[in-house]
């Protein structure tokens, strides 16, 4: 008797099988970017993160949690080029480093082309309104970031007085929406890069 309550202690029964958490929400970002959040059942996620539903619930919540996290981990990952970009020393710089690293999170070896974020805006009508929330605020604070920064571009002279830091901001990630559909349908780095380089070209846009 002993030792059964021995062993039992050893190996409680229905002790859920530990996985790696880090590995499973970096999958389920990779279902979510390919697929969108309306393109993929809890089934399809469980089965790409090796885990069962009872055990992505436990660690991440439901399906709107977990999408929530995935579009953090791909804020923090893949998307960071935007927060890099904005420590460029020129509006120019910015603008550049922006469009160049969209480029490269669109088309990254290993991962679907395209934007997580954009997939995430085509199914906005699919999602819970908090989540739908969320990829709004995403996205307003990143435009709000880069208007933010072109004004200061302008205060420094950087920028031309006159120039519409909003509409400015709201161009770039205009740009990188672009780019993101047309590597999604096919585009090469190459050729996206050329769309850049034309985009930048006369910049800023008159």
């Amino acid at each position: 008797m002993i030792r059964s309550v021995e062993a039992t202690s050893r190996a409680p029964i229905g002790r859920p099988r530990g996985f790696d958490t880090d590995e499973a929400l970096q999958r389920a970002m990779v279902v979510f970017w390919e697929h969108g959040y309306a393109g993929v059942s809890l089934t399809d996620l469980t089965r790409a993160m090796g885990i069962t539903k009872t055990s992505m619930y436990a660690a991440f919540g439901n399906k709107e949690d977990l999408f929530r996290k995935a579009l953090q981990r791909y804020a923090e990952g893949p998307a960071s080029y935007s927060t890099r970009a904005l420590q460029e020393p020129t509006a120019r710089e910015v603008a550049t480093t922006y469009l160049t690293g969209s480029i490269h999170a669109s088309t990254l070896a290993g991962c679907p082309a395209g934007c997580f974020g954009v997939q995430g805006f085509l199914a906005a009508g699919h999602l819970g309104q908090s989540v739908a929330d969320e990829l709004a605020a995403w996205r307003n604070d990143g435009r709000a970031h880069l208007r933010d920064r072109f004004q200061r571009a302008v205060d420094e002279n950087d920028l031309p007085v006159g120039t519409d830091p909003d509409a400015l901001a709201h161009y770039l990630m205009t740009m990188a929406n672009g780019i993101a559909v047309q590597a999604a349908t096919g585009a090469t780095r190459d050729e996206l890069q050329r769309v850049a380089d034309a985009a930048l070209r006369n910049w800023p846009p008159a």
